[in-house]
C-alpha cells in the first residue's frame, strides 16, 4: 500500500467549545496513537481530509504524517477511524494508528470480484459470502482491495480462503476452507413455490397456536383466586364418614 503524505498539527483544544470553534474554522480534531509513544492530539485541514478520504481506493489509507513543529519529521500511521455528523456528513474526528516500517500489522480488506462466471452464464448465481477479509502484512505490503477472478466458476464451485493467490508477505488469516465467493444453482420454480407454501403455513399456524395461549390465559384470569374444585375421590369419601356417623 502506498503511502500519502500529510501534514497535521499539535492541537491544545480539548473543550466542547474549543473543538466546536476548532470545526468552524475548517479544521478537524485528531488523535494519533499507537506502542511506542503516547497519544497525541491533532487537527488537521478539512478540506486535506476529505480529499484524501474520497481519493482513497478503499477505506484503508496509509499516510506520511508530517506533525508541524515535532522533531521526528516523518510518522507513519493508518487511517484508523473516521467519524461522520449523522445528518450532514460532515467530518467530525478522525484517529490515526502509527506503525512502524517492520511491524506487520491486521487490517481488513474489502473483496471485488472479475469476470463473468462460466456458471453465471448457465444460469447459476454468483454470490459474494465474504465482503472483507482479515490479512496481515508490513504497511508498505497492505493491499488495498483483493481482486477474485471468478469467471472459472462453474455452478456448485467457490473459491476458498486457501485458494486465494497473495503478494509475497500477505497472509489472508481465517479458516482456508471458508468459502469467499461461489456460484448457486438457479431456485427452480418448483422450489420457489414450496418455500412460499411453507412460509404460508408457518404464517397461518403461528396465529392459531399465540391465540390458544391466549385463551388459556383468559379462562385462568377468570377464575376467582382460591376457588379449587373437589375432586370426586374426595367427595365420595366425605360421604361415606357422613353415613358411618
Amino acid at each position: 500500500m502506498k503511502s500519502v503524505p500529510l501534514t497535521v498539527f499539535p492541537r491544545t483544544a480539548t473543550r466542547r467549545s474549543a473543538v466546536k470553534k476548532l470545526r468552524a474554522g475548517a479544521r478537524v480534531p485528531a488523535v494519533i496513537y499507537g506502542r511506542q509513544r503516547q497519544p497525541q492530539n491533532l487537527e488537521l485541514k478539512v478540506k486535506e481530509l476529505e480529499d484524501l478520504v474520497h481519493h482513497s481506493a478503499s477505506e484503508n489509507i496509509l499516510v506520511d504524517l508530517t506533525v508541524e513543529g515535532d522533531a521526528q519529521a516523518r510518522r507513519l500511521a493508518l487511517v484508523q477511524d473516521v467519524q461522520h455528523h449523522p445528518l450532514s456528513g460532515d467530518i467530525l474526528h478522525v484517529d490515526f494508528h502509527e506503525v512502524a516500517d517492520n511491524e506487520r500489522v491486521t487490517i481488513t480488506v474489502p473483496v471485488e470480484t472479475t469476470g463473468e462466471a462460466v456458471g453465471v452464464k448457465a444460469g447459476g448465481v454468483l454470490e459474494v459470502l465474504l465482503f472483507k477479509l482479515k490479512v496481515r502484512a508490513l504497511p508498505k505490503d497492505l493491499p488495498e482491495v483483493i481482486v477474485l477472478d471468478a469467471s472459472h466458476l462453474e455452478i456448485g464451485k467457490a473459491i476458498h480462503l486457501g485458494d486465494i493467490v497473495t503478494a509475497p508477505g500477505v497472509e489472508i488469516l481465517g479458516d482456508k476452507h471458508i468459502s469467499v465467493v461461489a456460484v448457486a444453482a438457479p431456485v427452480t420454480e418448483e422450489e420457489e413455490k414450496a418455500a412460499e407454501e411453507a412460509a404460508a403455513e408457518s404464517a397461518a399456524v403461528e396465529p392459531e397456536v399465540l391465540k390458544e395461549k391466549k385463551e388459556e390465559g383468559v379462562a385462568e384470569a377468570g377464575a376467582a383466586p382460591g376457588d379449587k374444585k373437589e375432586k370426586p375421590e374426595k367427595a365420595e369419601k366425605s360421604d361415606k364418614a357422613e353415613k358411618k356417623k
